[in-house]
């Protein structure tokens, strides 16, 4: 009877600590957050982003070189919008794929430095600033780059 009541509570404790995994996934699909969670709090800086037709607000950024940053992107548009975070070369390399490809390339083939968010949805991409300079965040999706949809991101 004391090792079934032992195994119980051990099986009780286990189920509750796995259960506290949830929490850092249920932040990554949180509308309006501006908070970070986790031993990341002190170490990333978090900063909202809208996506409007055509458009994101703020149109510039300043950050610290070295900083790591969580951008969380609220697709406020109508349709569906993405962010690609890199410098001009690296912005015209990716505009000619997403021609190519078509905007269903998903994660666009450029790792954790894109997303695409469907409209009334919330998506993140964090980033770490290694060099100073200015660097981008633009949408790829069909002429929106090409309209000026991108974030100017200085680095000092």
């Amino acid at each position: 009877m004391k090792r079934t009541l032992v195994a119980a509570t051990l099986v009780a404790l286990f189920a509750t600590a796995c259960g506290g995994g949830g929490k850092d996934h249920s932040s990554m699909n949180m509308e309006g957050s501006t908070g970070t969670s986790g031993a990341a709090a002190g170490s990333t800086k978090t900063i909202d982003v809208d996506m409007v037709d055509i458009a994101y607000e703020p149109k510039t950024l300043s950050v610290q070189r070295g900083e790591r940053v969580e951008f969380v992107f609220h697709n406020k548009g109508k349709i569906p919008h993405d962010a690609f975070i890199g410098d001009t070369g690296a912005q015209a390399d990716h505009e000619k794929e997403m021609q190519e490809k078509g905007s269903m390339a998903g994660g666009h083939g450029m790792g954790d430095t894109a997303i695409t968010v469907e409209l009334g949805q919330t998506g993140r991409v964090t980033h770490t600033f290694d060099k100073a300079g200015t660097i981008e965040i633009g949408c790829h999706q069909p002429g929106h780059y090409a309209a000026g949809m991108k974030v100017a991101v200085t680095v000092a």
